[in-house]
């Protein structure tokens, strides 16, 4: 994979960041991981696929958007879905919640230049609402004391990609987070969630996660420019999968019981690149290879 275009990163509001992207050539492009529901401390997390993606993010010099759950965090004292059978070994202690913050600063580590911002979950919404202390902001923080640019971002919000060439400044890329809702039906598998962000939300790209299902389509919009000529814009929706097989063989458990089946894993590649004096956006599948 090509080195990532150079970019610096700069937060305006706790959910509003910004990355400045320096696009040496023409032929430079920039990338950007994008990743949700990695549930990290749960034992069915493949680690292993998510190591590698991270991984990759690192040999190229990319950032790395996580948009929610990245703990699963479900068995602490106040939490009624509780089971201790369902804990890492290294979790199976009495400070269970700090213990998710230690072992994640160090795992996370060699990510802390790549891993730019930690959207909130409604796994990690709900620890904060019953324990009162919020897991992401404590690892941003243990993140950023080993020399990291890891900051939290909110359950939603924004990433603008501003492009320059020459030290000046061009056209940006509008990215809107959200980490998801609902329960993403066996048949809409969650799609028509997008046509409800789309109600109140314009951006060029719209991530969300929450169901563990995943897929990319582009919504193709026609605008009448200042010259009265017709453009077409392209939006892009991005349902990012998980990193949690809860499915296994399929011998039993809440999974099983509910009828649901394999969930798609990983996360995509949103990729940045001029294209006749404009921007040019393409999202690929992060998957097993």
């Amino acid at each position: 994979m090509p080195p990532c275009a150079p970019w610096t990163m700069q937060e305006f509001d706790s959910n509003i960041h910004q990355l400045t992207i320096d696009l040496p050539s023409r032929a430079s492009e920039f990338r950007i991981l994008l990743v949700s529901d990695l549930h990290w401390d749960n034992p069915h997390c493949d680690r292993k696929l998510l190591a590698k993606h991270l991984d990759q993010a690192v040999a190229c010099g990319a950032p790395i958007l996580s948009v929610g759950d990245l703990y699963c965090v479900m068995q602490g004292k106040y939490d009624k879905r509780s089971d201790k059978s369902s804990v890492r070994p290294e979790h199976q202690h009495g400070d269970y919640l700090d213990r998710l913050v230690n072992t994640a600063v160090e795992w996370f580590t060699p990510y802390k230049n790549n891993l730019i911002l930690l959207g909130e979950g409604n796994h990690d919404s709900g620890c904060s609402n019953r324990c009162e202390t919020r897991l992401l902001d404590r690892l941003a923080y243990g993140l950023r004391e080993r020399g990291g640019l890891t900051r939290t971002g909110g359950y939603a919000g924004w990433l603008r990609l501003q492009v320059r060439r020459g030290g000046v400044s061009t056209n940006s890329v509008r990215v809107f987070y959200h980490h998801g809702f609902g329960g993403g039906g066996a048949v809409t598998m969650g799609k028509i969630d997008f046509n409800r962000y789309n109600q109140y939300v314009d951006a060029d790209v719209i991530v969300a996660g929450h169901v563990h299902y995943k897929e990319v389509f582009p919504i193709v919009q026609a605008q009448l420019t200042n010259a009265n000529s017709v453009k077409h814009k392209t939006k892009y929706m991005v349902r990012c999968g998980t990193y949690k097989d809860e499915f296994g063989t399929g011998k039993g458990g809440f999974h099983i019981e509910k009828g649901r089946g394999p969930r798609p894993m990983g996360g995509y590649w949103l990729r940045v690149r001029m294209v006749e004096d404009e921007l040019a956006i393409q999202v690929d599948e992060a998957g097993a290879f």
